[in-house]
């Protein structure tokens, strides 16, 4: 699906629809010392296999697709909520 790189949408700061840039979300780097890692580690820790049996095939054929998008007025960062797309593409829209 082609997403246009500009959408004017609302801003809940601004409260008013302004001109919003549009990023695909991608998920950061996990924390190695955060707690939930580190309760992960240890109960995998051992000589045993992982604690929970791994999927043998996919369930789902797509991701969700989550847009970040930013306001051009206050610089207010917004989600919107995931779509789910084989392919998603940024255009830049001509008008």
């Amino acid at each position: 699906m082609r997403i246009p790189k500009r959408i004017r949408t609302y801003c809940p700061r601004c409260g008013t629809h302004t001109i919003h840039t549009v990023v695909i979300y991608k998920g950061g780097k996990r924390r190695a010392l955060a707690e939930g890692q580190r309760r992960y580690e240890r109960k995998n820790k051992g000589y045993g296999s992982k604690r929970k049996p791994e999927q043998k095939r996919f369930a789902k054929v797509t991701k969700k697709v989550v847009l970040k998008l930013k306001c051009t007025k206050c610089g207010y960062i917004t989600h919107r909520r995931g779509i789910r797309l084989k392919k998603a593409e940024l255009v830049e829209v001509v008008r």
